[in-house]
């Protein structure tokens, strides 16, 4: 027989006393929890526990006389200890004190609810490692929670918490710890004793400053203190040697903090601050940085040294005070996404600017090979001077290595366009903003180099062939258009890593996409999709944004909360009824979370 802890034995007249009456759903769960040791009740409109799933391991079920034979396949007293408990998104505002008569839970899954307060018998449930309590009204925990010395996961946020005991040093086991959307003014330096922390997220508190004993968190990966009222980062923060992640927005920084000894920091996100300088000292310790976001700062300037950073994927400098920019900037090699809105710039064109980061980073390179030949500061401060409309093609061909015909209403594109790209390693192609019904043909002849494809706004019904020989390609956008499917052979772009669809004709998820691994964006929205496969979708383990906004999803799979790499889902606008329209404003975290917690078990 499988048993945990003796919890059979914990009422000696368990077996005599009157079975108590369930409801058929409910008897049915608890019949199944026996043999798996897990319930699962979220979602149920309770506004108590029953009795019988306090005392699933102690009281007999109501139908065991029934059944006493020892060769039955269903034996009942052969039963497994409860080890997972989910009570998540009901109406409950207290849990009673036979919770500990649940010796043997792992997880307790009690978030989205009305809890006031927990009760003083979850400190004798030892063997927990995961509890949840988010998104419910406590102002205070109590002091037997910090008995749980097995606690391993423990989400507190979106309650109404206003302090951290000292005593929550006691879980030394602790590895992931979610105080955020409290009323938290301070946090005790006792924090510093959770060695093996691993992600720790304070943010949308009141926080002013946070104590030096926090760099003692020497394994911690990701740490979040967005909207706080921080005015300044204590230096010991260096000292968090495995940090990869960290999120500083929406505080009151007027100063960038210097990480010397944070060489795995991969992303750092400083936006909506109030910082006026960059320097060389606060980036040339970021040699693992690839995501650095500097928006609504007050940054001046950037400096050369921006070219240390040759892991920097991403960029983002928008709404600061900047005039000019680095041409160094155009020779990092992973840069994908340069943000440059809301900054007066004057030495680029806006319309430079409009045609997206692979073309603003072509410029940049533009300039300082003229430089270098000496031809480049002809004026001060003022932008490249583009040849005639006529010779823009060519010009763009030769400098820019881009062919270029959009917004020109074009049937077809001349085979001149072709011709002038003869001999010269074409990465962009864009043929935007006409009326083709068709891919050009002679497409393939950039297959060799070619890397970005935009065929947006023209009139294309079907994808041919010509396209798929594109094996280079990273880029390609098929937005507003009159697709209803994608061609299998597009397999063959295994390099792929955005999609733009939106604004066509699909009914149906694109079967072929899910064959493209290197897929990191999908762009789906306004279309007819009417359902997603999220067992397939998992295998695209890289795959970071999906837009699914305005089709005709009628439900969302509960197993999409397993596409764990996802950071931006977005899903509003259409007609399921699964994901209520407050766990959407939640974003993309809490939908997953709640998604996860609607897997049946």
């Amino acid at each position: 027989m499988s048993r945990k802890g003796g919890s059979r034995f914990a009422n000696y007249k368990a077996g005599f006393q009157p079975p108590v009456k369930e409801l058929p759903v409910l008897a049915a769960f608890i019949k199944a929890a026996r043999k798996s040791g897990q319930l699962n009740l979220s979602n149920r409109e309770l506004s108590e526990v029953p009795q019988s799933v306090w005392r699933i391991n102690l009281d007999p079920p109501e139908d065991c006389h029934l059944n006493v034979s020892f060769n039955a396949s269903d034996r009942w007293w052969d039963q497994t200890d409860l080890s997972k408990l989910i009570l998540a998104s009901n109406k409950l505002e207290s849990l009673s004190d036979d919770l500990r008569l649940l010796p043997a839970l792992t997880v307790l899954d009690v978030h989205d609810n009305q809890l006031t307060s927990l009760p003083c018998a979850i400190g004798q449930l030892v063997n927990l490692q995961k509890l949840i309590v988010s998104h419910n009204k406590l102002k205070e925990l109590p002091d037997e929670l910090w008995n749980l010395r097995s606690l391993k996961n423990l989400q507190l946020q979106h309650n109404g918490l206003e302090y951290i005991p000292d005593d929550i040093g006691q879980l030394v086991h602790l590895e992931d710890l979610d105080v955020s959307n409290n009323q938290l003014s301070t946090i005790p330096s006792s924090l510093g004793e959770l060695k093996v922390l691993l992600r720790f997220n304070l943010a949308a508190n009141k926080l002013k400053s946070i104590p030096p004993d926090i760099s003692k968190m020497t394994s911690l990966k990701f740490l979040d203190m967005t909207r706080n009222e921080l005015e300044c980062v204590p230096s010991e923060l260096a000292a968090l040697v495995s940090l990869e992640q960290l999120y500083l927005r929406h505080n009151r920084l007027r100063n960038l903090p210097v990480f010397p000894s944070c060489k795995y920091l991969k992303e750092l996100y400083v936006g909506n601050n109030q910082i006026e300088y960059l320097g060389s000292e606060h980036l040339q310790p970021l040699s693992a940085i690839s995501v650095l976001e500097l928006r609504d700062n007050k940054l001046k300037s950037l400096p050369d040294e921006i070219l240390l950073l040759q892991g920097l994927e991403r960029l983002d400098l928008t709404n600061n005070d900047i005039c000019n920019l680095p041409y160094k900037l155009g020779n990092l090699p992973k840069l994908k996404s340069l943000l440059l809105e809301g900054n007066s710039l004057r030495s680029i064109r806006r319309d430079i600017i409009n045609r997206g980061t692979q073309e603003l980073l072509k410029y940049l390179r533009s300039r300082m090979e003229e430089q270098a030949d000496g031809e480049g500061d002809s004026g001060p401060g003022t932008a490249m001077t583009f040849p005639s409309e006529s010779n823009a093609t060519v010009y763009n061909v030769g400098t820019h290595k881009m062919l270029e015909y959009s917004d020109k209403k074009a049937t077809v594109v001349p085979d001149e366009i072709f011709n002038a790209s003869d001999g010269v390693p074409i990465v962009s192609v864009n043929l935007s903003k006409n009326l083709l019904t068709a891919v050009p043909s002679r497409i393939t002849e950039l297959k060799a180099t070619v890397t970005d494809v935009n065929l947006g706004f023209n009139k294309l019904a079907s994808i041919s062939l010509e396209l798929c020989t594109l094996e280079h390609l990273l880029h390609l956008d098929l937005r507003n258009n009159l697709l209803t499917s994608l061609p299998m052979e597009m397999k063959r772009l295994q390099r792929l890593q955005t999609v733009i669809l939106s604004v066509n004709r699909f009914k149906e998820f694109p079967d072929v996409l899910y064959h493209i691994p290197a897929l990191e964006t999908i762009l789906l929205s306004n279309n007819q999709v009417g359902a997603i496969d999220s067992v397939q979708l998992m295998q695209l383990n890289r795959l970071t944004t999906l837009d699914m906004q305005n089709n005709d999803l009628m439900h969302v799979p509960p197993e999409l909360g397993n596409c764990i790499n996802l950071r931006s889902l977005l899903l509003e606008g259409n007609p399921f009824r699964n994901l209520r329209p407050a766990i959407l404003a939640r974003g993309t975290m809490a939908v997953l979370e709640y998604l996860r917690s609607r897997i049946p078990t």
